[in-house]
């Protein structure tokens, strides 16, 4: 067992998401959300190399001198694993480590709309999963696979960088494929995929122009393509797809994508009101003639207040200030954390106006 296997077992201990262990500072875990010092003492440059290098394999070890950091995941002797990033900083060697849960989520305890399950029954098109980096999209988007895999007979391919969660086939069959180890890039990954017969494609990261092509020409296809994005909101996750593209062939693929466009899920997550963990919230769009329309006019920039109109229950769709209202009126999130996950304060206390006493 490497001697780093300790830390990584107080991340597991003290119920935390995150170890960042840096050359120059002492060891900090993330709990809730917050960063939190372990009680040990600050990591020298020698000892902190001689910490990391001793967990990784010759392989990765020469990958790290070559590319000057690693992405990968780490397995311990009792089977707990973390994705894992080694990089070389001002200081000297660096890491950070987020444990990856060993039991898959189910849709239902992560308190997912039921429209996210609704989306994974769609028999073709693309499904966007879009939020800041550790907002738990991977998370989200292993819920719903594994929604699929238990409910329908498909063929799923995923690619990832690199695979975190791993799907056991239930009535699926499941592949999985890591980049830089079982293929050299997303793209080529996609290339092959689409010789592969696969009913339902996932790409752990839409990177590039060549992988968003490819990802929309297997959803033409007639395949379930699911992928995610660094935006905070559904428009700006449209407006990425969009913008990736060479300016000539842009009207076309606001056509292709105002058809094949199936759903958006943005989510942050929150501290829970009790402290016992984070909780996600979204804003979910789903495909209508008006969404559609949007798309298709270049018109965006509509999404967002078409998104505060709308009927929930009746829809499947909803806001993010919808989501934090209804966090905090059924006691997930307190108003103080609601407000620092929106980007529109005036929209959401409107939406809590009864509450205002409370803040």
């Amino acid at each position: 067992m490497a001697r780093f296997d300790s830390f990584l077992k107080m991340v597991i201990d003290q119920k935390a998401s995150d170890l960042h262990f840096h050359s120059g500072q002492v060891p900090i875990i993330r709990f809730n959300s917050d960063l939190v010092p372990l009680p040990f003492r600050v990591i020298s440059e020698t000892e902190g190399r001689r910490f990391i290098m001793e967990m990784l394999t010759t392989e990765q070890q020469d990958e790290l001198e070559r590319t000057q950091n690693i992405d990968f995941v780490y397995t311990m002797a009792d089977g707990s694993r973390f994705r894992s990033n080694v990089f070389i900083q001002r200081n000297g060697l660096s890491a950070v480590f987020r444990i990856v849960p060993g039991k898959l989520p189910t849709l239902d305890e992560l308190l997912m709309p039921t429209s996210l399950r609704k989306l994974t029954t769609v028999g073709n098109g693309l499904v966007l999963i879009t939020g800041p980096t550790g907002c738990g999209k991977t998370t989200t988007l292993a819920a719903m696979i594994h929604e699929i895999n238990a409910n329908h007979r498909r063929h799923i391919i995923t690619v990832e960088d690199p695979i975190e969660f791993l799907h056991t086939p239930v009535k699926s069959v499941v592949t999985q494929r890591q980049v830089g180890k079982h293929t050299e890039s997303f793209s080529a990954a996609l290339r092959s995929a689409l010789r592969e017969a696969p009913d339902v494609l996932v790409v752990g990261e839409l990177r590039d122009q060549e992988t968003i092509q490819l990802a929309l020409s297997a959803a033409e296809t007639g395949i379930l393509v699911f992928g995610t994005l660094h935006t905070n909101t559904a428009a700006k996750a449209v407006n990425r797809i969009i913008d990736a593209m060479p300016d000539e062939s842009r009207d076309q693929v606001r056509g292709v994508l105002s058809v094949l466009l199936r759903g958006v899920v943005a989510q942050r997550l929150c501290k829970r009101a009790n402290g016992d963990g984070r909780v996600a919230m979204l804003e979910v769009l789903l495909q209508n003639w008006a969404i559609s329309n949007m798309i298709r006019e270049n018109k965006t920039h509509q999404m967002e207040s078409y998104l505060q109109s709308v009927n929930p229950a009746a829809s499947g769709m909803q806001s993010m200030e919808m989501s934090l209202a209804q966090g905090v009126r059924e006691g997930l999130v307190t108003l103080e954390e609601a407000l620092k996950a929106t980007e529109d304060t005036v929209t959401l206390k409107n939406m809590l106006k009864d509450l205002e006493g409370d803040e």
